[in-house]
């Protein structure tokens, strides 16, 4: 089918195939890598079947750190203007205005309804209740949709079953993702079963995994398990996939900008929130006080960001470590993408705690680190071995005052900004250690961002080409710690 409508923003070629290819299917898959826009495909998918007669609800569910984009971001940019539409968005514990623009969903709507949910909600109760009500009463002229949709690969999971049960209530159903299949074929089973029950040809996923999974039963002392030792008749089941999905490559795609900027959002642990506005208050009070002039804020600050990323130094005592939500959104971000990746932070902690982290789940050859501690040897072992297509180092853990300078990296598309340094100098040059001479491929630079924090403030700032490590902040100083 050929899609031609008025588009709020221009589609590039493959979004247009996307779309050609998905819109007269029920059940379909944008497997598109990060930075293709497989965003702007849903919402054009939306508008199109609403045009048609066809549509006038969805349910968009993404992680945590992804579903706030698709209300402050993806919708306004790219849902086109001539179609009437409003954006509800989930809440657990809301207030009392959250609280009632949930409510009025049940309210009739001359247009569009999209509510927006996280993933997680779906393995607790009362997610899985509002899921299953909006599906008996929008289901039936209504779409969902489920982004980075490997967050469902795990068949047995609470919010995969749950998920997959509240799908049967949708006319149209999609997934979108970068990478299907993250760790294994077996990954493709709950996600297609989403799509529709034996999409894949097999009533069970224990059916499934005897056709493609070579399995070996093990003996543990008094237990017993299976373990998947190996695959096969992986060419028949890509057949399979390819007649229910359209799969895009940043490598393919010639029309895509150099250069591609998202966020991903993190939400702060309870004792992270507790400590981050402690510290926030008492800054405030002494800049207003007069006790610390603006420079000293910058110190101030510098603390805020150590809180978002886990860990504390204390002036009297050992540095204080602590759960940070950054660490888990990193994870899942690369679960999600393809081919090497560099991650920046400006803190040496960070550094190291990421690149033990991912050495311990992907294998010790897969990251290195580049900043202060690493001696002269192994940075240009790990440079060489980054930009090495058949080496298995995949992710390039640095420091951009010491890395961000000089070294060529464009064996990456994906660079990830863990924590962002105030100076601008360093964030160009950081950026450019792929985006050079040698880069074949657009650029995706991801900013991860814990949510209502100072965080937001530095990536704004440096998006907008303002050097912070050069400005002495005052007026914007009491604006970012009121």
């Amino acid at each position: 089918m050929t899609v031609n409508y008025k588009f709020r923003t221009t589609p590039y070629a493959h979004q247009h195939v996307a779309l050609d290819r998905s819109m007269d299917r029920k059940a379909y898959g944008f497997f598109m890598e990060m930075g293709t826009g497989k965003s702007k495909v849903l919402i054009d998918t939306i508008s199109n079947l609403y045009l048609q007669g066809l549509l006038d609800f969805a349910l968009i569910v993404a992680p945590k750190g992804v579903y706030k984009n698709w209300v402050t971001k993806e919708i306004p940019e790219h849902f086109p203007l001539d179609v009437p539409h409003r954006v509800i968005h989930w809440v657990a514990s809301p207030n009392k205005k959250q609280l009632l623009e949930m409510k009025s969903v049940s309210t009739a709507f001359a247009g569009v309804t999209m509510f927006v949910m996280n993933t997680e909600a779906f393995s607790h109760i009362k997610g899985k209740n509002a899921g299953e009500w909006l599906g008996k009463n929008f289901g039936g002229r209504g779409l969902i949709a489920v982004d980075e949709s490997t967050t469902i690969k795990n068949h047995g999971a609470k919010r995969t079953k749950s998920l997959i049960r509240i799908s049967r209530a949708f006319t149209y159903r999609r997934i979108l993702t970068g990478s299907p299949v993250t760790k294994a074929p077996m990954d493709i089973y709950s996600q297609a079963e989403f799509l529709g029950h034996g999409l894949l040809g097999f009533d069970s996923f224990y059916a499934f995994r005897g056709r493609y999974a070579i399995v070996k039963r093990r003996v543990m002392g008094r237990n017993s398990f299976d373990e998947v030792v190996g695959y096969r008749n992986l060419d028949e089941l890509a057949e399979v996939v390819n007649t229910f999905s359209y799969r895009v490559l940043k490598k393919d795609c010639l029309d895509l900008p150099d250069k591609i900027y998202t966020k991903r959002f993190v939400t702060p642990t309870p004792e992270q929130k507790r400590m981050y506005n402690d510290l926030k208050t008492d800054a405030y009070l002494m800049l207003e006080e007069g006790y610390i002039t603006a420079p000293i804020v910058i110190t101030q600050m510098l603390r805020l960001q150590q809180i978002l990323s886990g860990h504390l130094p204390l002036e009297d005592g050992p540095t204080q470590y602590f759960d940070s939500g950054k660490m888990d959104a990193l994870l899942q971000l690369l679960e999600e993408t393809d081919g090497k990746v560099i991650i920046w932070s400006r803190f040496r902690y960070d550094i190291q705690q990421i690149t033990g982290t991912l050495q311990q789940l992907y294998g010790m050859d897969s990251a290195a680190s580049y900043y202060g501690d690493t001696t002269s040897d192994d940075r240009t072992r790990a440079v060489e071995n980054f930009q090495n297509p058949e080496h298995p180092l995949r992710f390039f853990i640095g420091n951009p005052a010491t890395a961000g300078y000089g070294i060529t990296l464009t064996e990456a598309h994906t660079v990830v900004y863990y924590a962002n340094s105030f100076d601008l100098e360093h964030r160009i040059q950081s950026e450019d250690r792929c985006h050079r001479i040698g880069q074949k491929n657009a650029v995706t630079y991801v900013d991860l961002i814990v949510e209502d924090s100072i965080d937001e403030k530095i990536v704004d700032a440096l998006r907008d080409k303002i050097d912070l490590s050069a400005k002495v902040l005052g007026e914007l100083a009491r604006e970012w710690l009121a």
